[in-house]
């Protein structure tokens, strides 16, 4: 009795070996081994070949990443926020947890130029044992470029592909930020001010979010209510705060920050001015750390699922190491609303 692919029912007709794969696609018992595991030495074209027809056959791929590396590319940004103990931490966790499940080793390299990019996807091409690489908030179009060349899976964390060649996996943060919007439309805002610091797709993702919102919810929308600071640290958001008041008086009567941290400065700054939080202006930020729960006043935050995203990042390379023609796909983490005491109505 020889092996068949799902009929109507969707279930092959017996187990599917390896030895069934080999007859269908006229190759060696090794060839189909080495092909589905992502071991050297087999043609690109009967790669796809063969994992095309273990696909029709539905035969059980091989689910762990044993013996192979992941080599993350993390951008200077990235880094630096790594060491601040914020976003990228706990996304790092994300990545080492899921790679130790299926017994992989992670191998990060800070990434500062193009030239070091180049250098790298070129070692990781030759290298049998690197399943995939993981760009960790690395997005610049300088660098993705090469990246789109490579025969290896490459997943943007973090970030995102406009050309979709790569795949990738971010949270949701256009929606993320309508949903913050609302939320503070809901309690009577209509100027809020939406704090960031430009220059990524993400941010920019984030800052579209709070401009669909305001303009669909009817609120004022002059375009300096977006204000931009030079860097991710509280004391950027606090003087850049601080001086918006002392030129221009009061004029909003909440701030969306694009980051915990930045909600952390706008706190600061407010406090410093005498302002009351959230009596009269109402501060929500987006990440959601654990120490936003310590901040005076305890800040609502649009908390992102950060050890998700590392997570499904890995998986997503264990995925294309094993059907190298599957197209790229983008992956987008929901988020969700953690109220605490930085919001309130707005003030009569």
């Amino acid at each position: 009795m020889t092996a068949s692919p799902p009929g109507k029912s969707g279930k092959p007709s017996r187990r599917i070996r390896l030895d069934d794969l080999a007859r269908a696609c006229d190759v060696s018992i090794a060839t189909v081994s080495r092909a589905l595991s992502g071991a050297p030495g087999v043609r690109p074209e009967l790669v796809e070949k063969i994992q095309r027809k273990a696909q029709e056959f539905r035969y059980a791929l091989p689910s762990t990443l044993a013996g192979q590396r992941l080599l993350i590319l993390a951008s200077a940004a990235a880094m630096e926020d790594y060491a601040r103990s914020q976003f990228t931490l706990n996304v790092m966790q994300g990545i080492e947890e899921r790679a130790r499940l299926l017994r992989a080793e992670v191998i990060t390299q800070a990434i500062t130029s193009t030239e070091q990019e180049r250098q790298a996807l070129a070692e990781a091409a030759t290298d049998p044992r690197v399943a995939g690489l993981l760009f960790l908030t690395l997005d610049d179009e300088d660098m993705l470029t090469p990246a789109r060349a490579l025969r290896k899976p490459v997943v943007l964390v973090n970030g995102d592909d406009p050309l979709m060649q790569l795949s990738s996996v971010a949270p949701s943060n256009r929606a993320a930020a309508a949903m913050a919007t609302d939320y503070l439309m809901r309690l009577g805002h209509r100027r809020i001010l939406f704090l960031s610091r430009r220059g990524r797709r993400t941010i920019e993702r984030r800052a579209e979010g709070w401009r669909d919102r305001m303009t669909a919810g009817g609120a004022t929308l002059d375009a300096d209510l977006q204000m931009d600071v030079a860097d991710w640290l509280p004391d950027c958001a606090a003087t850049a705060l601080r001086d918006r008041v002392r030129t221009r008086g009061v004029d909003f009567t909440a701030v969306l920050c694009a980051s915990d941290s930045l909600a952390l400065g706008a706190l600061q700054g407010l406090a410093a001015l005498g302002i009351a939080v959230p009596d009269r202006v109402s501060v929500l930020g987006m990440d959601g750390l654990a120490q936003g729960a310590f901040f005076s006043p305890a800040l609502t935050a649009l908390e992102i699922p950060m050890r998700h995203i590392g997570a499904a990042a890995v998986d997503l390379v264990r995925d294309l190491s094993l059907g190298a023609h599957l197209p790229a796909r983008r992956i987008e983490f929901a988020c969700r609303l953690v109220e605490r005491r930085s919001c309130g109505p707005v003030a009569s």
